[in-house]
C-alpha cells in the first residue's frame, strides 16, 4: 500500500467517525428542537466554510466559483437540502442504526443511475449487486410485517435523493472544475434553509446552545477531513472504508441512545454492505482493465 493511500484511508476513517458523531448530535438536537432549525444552523456554518475556502483559492474567488451550470447547482442544492432534512427527521423517528442500515443502499443506487444518466455501461454483475442490495433493504424494512412503519421509508427516500445528487454532481464536473460543485450547494442551501428554517426558530436552552455550536463545528471538520482524504489518495482505495460509518453510528446508537441492533437489520445491513463492496470491486477491476 502506498504512503498516500495509507494516509487517505486514515483520513477516511477519521472523516466517517466525525460524520457519525455529527449524526449523533443531529438525533439529539432534532429530537428536542425543530429539525428545520437544526439543519439551518448547520448550513450557516457550512456556507461560511465554503466561502472561507473560496477566498483562499489562488485564482481568486470569482474565478473559483464561476460555473455555466448554476441551474444544475440549484437542483443539486434542493436535492441535498431535502436529503439532509429527511434523514435527520428519520433519526428522530426510527433511530440512527436503522436509518443508516437503509441509507447504505445509496452507492448502489448511484450505480443504477449511472447507466441512464451518465451513459455508463453497467455489467450484469453490477446490476446483480444492486439487486442484492435492494434485497437487503427489504430485509431491513420488512414490508408486510407487523414491525414495518412508514418512517422506515424516510432513509430510503433520503438515499434516493442523495444518489440523484451524486450522479448530477458527476455530470456537472465532467467539463468544469470540482470546486463550484462543492461551493454552490453550500451557499444556495444556506439561503434555502434560512427561508425555510427561520420561521421555525425556537429558543435554545442551556447546554444545547453549546451542543449546537459543537454540532456545526463537527459538520465543517468532517467535510474538511473528507476533502483532505480525496486529496491524499485515490477514491477507489478509500471508498470501502466509508462503510465504517455504520459501525461508528451503531456504537453511538447503542451506547448513548439505547438502540438495539435487531437480527433482521443486522442481516440486511450486512447484505447491503457486501453488495456495495462487490460493486466497488467490480468498478475498480473495470478501471484497471481499461488502463491496463
Amino acid at each position: 500500500m502506498s504512503r498516500s493511500n495509507r494516509k487517505g484511508i486514515l483520513l477516511m476513517i477519521a472523516a466517517v467517525a466525525a460524520f457519525a458523531t455529527q449524526d449523533g448530535f443531529s438525533r439529539h438536537l432534532a429530537g428536542n428542537y425543530n429539525t428545520l432549525m437544526v439543519v439551518m444552523v448547520r448550513y450557516w456554518v457550512f456556507a461560511g466554510f465554503v466561502l472561507f475556502l473560496a477566498l483562499r483559492r489562488p485564482e481568486g474567488i470569482r474565478a473559483a466559483i464561476r460555473s455555466d451550470r448554476i441551474w444544475a447547482h440549484l437542483v443539486r442544492s434542493v436535492l441535498l437540502v431535502s436529503e439532509i432534512c429527511i434523514i435527520v427527521w428519520g433519526y428522530t423517528l426510527i433511530g440512527l442504526i436503522e436509518s443508516h442500515a437503509v441509507f447504505a443502499i445509496c452507492p448502489l443506487l448511484v450505480v443504477a443511475l449511472s447507466g441512464p444518466v451518465l451513459g455508463e455501461r453497467i455489467s450484469w454483475k453490477r446490476w446483480a449487486a444492486v439487486g442484492a442490495g435492494m434485497a437487503g433493504v427489504l430485509i431491513v424494512l420488512r414490508p408486510g410485517s407487523g414491525v414495518f412503519s412508514w418512517p422506515a421509508l424516510l432513509p430510503l427516500a433520503s438515499a434516493i435523493l442523495f444518489a440523484v445528487y451524486s450522479v448530477l454532481t458527476r455530470l456537472t464536473t465532467r467539463d468544469e472544475p470540482t470546486f463550484p460543485a462543492f461551493f454552490w450547494p453550500g451557499v444556495i442551501g444556506a439561503v434555502l434553509m434560512t427561508g425555510i428554517g427561520l420561521p421555525h426558530w425556537q429558543p435554545i436552552e442551556g447546554i444545547d446552545l453549546g451542543l449546537l455550536g459543537l454540532y456545526a463545528a463537527i459538520s465543517v471538520f468532517s467535510h474538511w477531513l473528507l476533502l483532505k482524504c480525496y486529496e491524499a489518495a485515490e477514491a477507489s482505495a478509500v471508498q470501502p472504508f466509508a462503510y465504517l460509518q455504520i459501525a461508528f453510528v451503531s456504537v453511538i446508537g447503542i451506547t448513548i441512545y439505547g438502540e438495539t441492533l435487531a437480527p433482521a437489520v443486522a442481516l440486511g445491513m450486512a447484505l447491503i454492505i457486501a453488495a456495495g463492496l462487490y460493486a466497488l470491486w467490480q468498478d475498480r477491476s473495470r478501471e484497471e482493465t481499461a488502463h491496463g
